[in-house]
C-alpha cells in the first residue's frame, strides 16, 4: 500500500467526507504533525510527551509505535529519549477526525472582503485538537472553494448561528479592533428554563474559565478579603422575547466576550439553557481522563437540521472503503474511539453582529419557534 502523507498545506476536498446516520465523518488519512518543543515539554521523555499532550491515543500506542519505527529508521529516537527546548518534532499518524452533525454550512453573504455563514452546531470553527477537515473553515474550502478565511469572532463548538469570516488579514484586524474597542453589538437567542422576568435583566459578574474542567464559573468577589480573584469582567443583558409555558426564548446581548459567558450568566440568573447539561446541573462527570472535553456532555435533545438531499447524494458518492492501518488504534472504525454517540447542539444561536456602518444577520433556528 502506498502511503500519501498530508500536511496542513493539503486543502480539504469534497470527497474527503462520508455521511452516515446524520453525521459527517472524514475519511481517515495519514497526516504529519510538525511542532517545536515548548519549555513546558522539555525534560519529558518523548513517549510521556505524546501520551500527556495528545490524549487521543493510549500510552501503549505511542510506546509501540516508537519502538517499531526506531527499528526501521535511524532518525527516530528511542522510547527513553529526553526532549530539549526548541527541538523539531515530526509526528506521523493515521488520523481519524471526530464526527459532527451532517448539516451543510449555508453561505449567507459573500462579499469581496467578507463571508458570513450560518454555522451548524457541533462543528468547530477552525482546525483545533483532533479537528482539521471537519471544521467550518475546512468545509467551506472543500465544498465552496472559499479560502483563505479568517474567523472574526468565536462561536463555541456546540453553538450555532452567524459566523463572520474575513477574506484577508487587513479586514480581520479591522473587525477585531472594533470588537475590542466595544464598538460592536452582538445578539444571540437562547431557550431557557424557569420563569424569566419581563423586564431586561443585566448580569454583571466576573467569570473564571477552568480549561482543565472545560467550564466557567462566576466569581462574585468579596470586598472584605484581600485575595485577588481569577475571573475576568463580564456583563450580559437578557430580554425575554417568547414563551410556551415550558421554555422561554431570551435575547442575549453580551457586552464583553468571555468563554461560555452567556451560558454561565444564564445559569447564575437561575435560567440555564434548557439542554445545556454542562450548566443545567451542578454535577458534571470528569471526562478528562478518557480524553473527552467536558463540553461534549452538553445537549442531547436537539434534532439536527440537515439538507437531506445533499446528504443522500454524498452517501452514494462517498461510500468507497478507506485504507486500514494495522497499527492504528481507531481502525477499522471511521470515528475515533470515544466518539460513537451523536453530539448535538445547544439551544444557543448567534443572530446578529453590528458595527460602525455594517451589520450581518442570521435566520432563527427551528427550535426558536413555538407551534
Amino acid at each position: 500500500m502506498e502511503i500519501v502523507w498530508q500536511t496542513p498545506a493539503n486543502p480539504p476536498e469534497r470527497q474527503d467526507y462520508i455521511f452516515r446516520k446524520g453525521r459527517r465523518l472524514v475519511r481517515p488519512y495519514y497526516f504529519e504533525f510538525i511542532s517545536h518543543v515548548k519549555n513546558r515539554w522539555a525534560g519529558k521523555t518523548v513517549v510521556d510527551f505524546f501520551a500527556q499532550e495528545f490524549k487521543g491515543r493510549p500510552y501503549d500506542y505511542y510506546r509501540c509505535s516508537m519502538r517499531a519505527h526506531s527499528s526501521r529508521r535511524r532518525d527516530c529516537p528511542p522510547v527513553s529519549y529526553i526532549l530539549r527546548p526548541s527541538q523539531k518534532i515530526n509526528h506521523f499518524l493515521h488520523r481519524h477526525e471526530p464526527p459532527v452533525m451532517a448539516s451543510d454550512v449555508p453561505v449567507l453573504v459573500e462579499e469581496p472582503d467578507v463571508v458570513t455563514v450560518c454555522k451548524p452546531a457541533s462543528v468547530p470553527v477552525h482546525p483545533c485538537g483532533q479537528y482539521r477537515k471537519n471544521t467550518v473553515v475546512g468545509i467551506l474550502q472543500a465544498e465552496h472553494g472559499l479560502a483563505p478565511l479568517f474567523p472574526v469572532h468565536r462561536l463555541d463548538c456546540l453553538v450555532s448561528g452567524l459566523l463572520i469570516l474575513a477574506r484577508n488579514a487587513t479586514k480581520v484586524d479591522l473587525f477585531r479592533q472594533q470588537i475590542e474597542g466595544g464598538m460592536v453589538q452582538k445578539q444571540y437567542i437562547a431557550k431557557v428554563v424557569g420563569t424569566f422576568p419581563e423586564k431586561e435583566l443585566l448580569v454583571d459578574i466576573s467569570i473564571y474559565y477552568n480549561p482543565r474542567e472545560g467550564r466557567s464559573t462566576v466569581e462574585a468577589g468579596d470586598s472584605c478579603q484581600d485575595t485577588p480573584t481569577k475571573g475576568k469582567t463580564a456583563s450580559t443583558k437578557f430580554t425575554r422575547i417568547g414563551s410556551n409555558w415550558t421554555h422561554i426564548i431570551v435575547l442575549c446581548e453580551p457586552v464583553t466576550g468571555q468563554t461560555h459567558q452567556i451560558r454561565v450568566h444564564l445559569q447564575y440568573s437561575g435560567h440555564p439553557i434548557a439542554n445545556d447539561m454542562l450548566y443545567l446541573s451542578e454535577y458534571v462527570d470528569n471526562r478528562s481522563d478518557v480524553g473527552m472535553s467536558a463540553d461534549r456532555a452538553a445537549g442531547k435533545s436537539l434534532i439536527p437540521e440537515t439538507n437531506n438531499t445533499y446528504v443522500d447524494d454524498c452517501e452514494e458518492t462517498c461510500s468507497k472503503n478507506f485504507s486500514i492501518d494495522p497499527m492504528c488504534t481507531h481502525c477499522p472504525n471511521l470515528a475515533p474511539t470515544g466518539y460513537e454517540e451523536h453530539e448535538e447542539g445547544l439551544w444557543l444561536h448567534c443572530i446578529r453582529y453590528a458595527g460602525p456602518g455594517w451589520k450581518y444577520e442570521c435566520p432563527y433556528p427551528g427550535w426558536a419557534f413555538f407551534s
